[in-house]
């Protein structure tokens, strides 16, 4: 499902969600200004750029659960979602020193470190008031899933300690990092629509595990995309030095010796450094995008959404099941 066809089809559910989504994006650019023409170019400047929305549409599609999924709450549930999710943003491009973002130049580079660090704070405070408001179970809920990011970035930062396996670290810093806002999305949609508990939780964990198919997927995108059409440099993952799957399965195989020589000479590219040089990085980026590390990684994603289908147990007759799986399959797509 790609998202922005499911909201233009002609599918009367999908026409009645895309109204709901438009009402979003109007609160978000009405939370994401502030009284201060100069502050308001900070903030508002990457929920101007667009984005994929995908955390709010689930909250969405996820209140659908729910015996009330036309209450105002659903709306600021998924305005909390997006505005959580843009705040770590400009702390993210800030902490990668990124230079775009949503096809734009990221605010630091613009604003500066400061003022993109301060931007991404209003907007947590944003969120924070937004949630206030949706009763104690949603506060201690996001506050959760917002501490699990944050340690999911951390862990990233620290990196896998002597007797961790890398491969099994990836996946906690994913989940983390990703895993814990979509999650949240999907619990707080079932919750803002009168839900029952065990429903959010049940939703909890299809959006836990499909967030971590997204990260995943994204992974082998960084290397099979096209840079023209996405904006990004195949490999940028790779310069920057970020751990990723394929990279991961490469080390594996290297320590078991099991690893052909393409795939020995790709590691001993990074492990050189100064990818920058010459045609080091596109060298690297080659042999991966044909190596079986790649197809073991898509393989990988499809597993994390098939576990997370497995969460949708009890709904498959409800109107908004087929759409939850398309969802989740979408997460995948993205690599073709």
């Amino acid at each position: 499902m790609n998202v922005t066809e499911f909201l233009t089809s002609d599918d009367p559910f999908a026409g009645r969600v895309s109204k709901r989504m438009e009402q979003v994006e109007e609160r978000l650019r009405s939370e994401t200004r502030v009284d201060d023409v100069v502050v308001d170019s900070v903030t508002s400047h990457l929920a101007d750029a667009g984005g994929k929305r995908l955390r709010p549409l689930l909250t969405l599609l996820a209140s659908e659960i729910g015996p009330n999924p036309d209450s105002p709450d659903v709306i600021d549930a998924a305005v909390v979602m997006e505005l959580t999710h843009l705040a770590s943003l400009y702390h993210d491009d800030v902490m990668d020193e990124a230079p775009r973002r949503r096809g734009v130049p990221t605010a630091h580079y613009i604003f500066g470190n400061s003022s993109a660090i301060m931007a991404g704070d209003v907007l947590f405070s944003r969120a924070s008031k937004i949630v206030a408001g949706l009763g104690q179970k949603a506060i201690h809920m996001h506050a959760t899933a917002f501490e699990r990011l944050c340690m999911g970035q951390l862990h990233e930062i620290v990196g896998p300690q002597p007797g961790d396996d890398p491969i099994e670290h990836h996946i906690g810093v994913l989940s983390g990092k990703t895993g814990s806002l979509i999650a949240a999305a999907a619990h707080h949609g079932v919750l803002a629509a009168g839900g029952a508990d065990d429903q959010a939780e049940q939703l909890e964990q299809f959006g836990e595990h499909i967030g971590v198919a997204f990260q995943i997927a994204d992974d082998v995108i960084d290397l099979v995309s096209d840079g023209q059409l996405t904006g990004k440099t195949p490999g940028t993952d790779l310069l920057e030095g970020v751990p990723t799957m394929p990279t991961l399965l490469l080390r594996q195989r290297a320590e078991t010796g099991d690893i052909d020589e393409a795939g020995a000479q790709a590691l001993r590219i990074l492990d050189e450094g100064n990818l920058e040089e010459g045609d080091r990085l596109a060298t690297v980026v080659g042999i991966l995008r044909d190596h079986q590390v790649v197809v073991e990684t898509r393989d990988l994603a499809s597993a994390w959404v098939d576990e997370a289908l497995g969460y949708l147990e009890g709904l498959h007759d409800h109107r908004v099941h087929e759409h939850l799986v398309a969802f989740a399959h979408a997460m995948v797509e993205r690599m073709a």
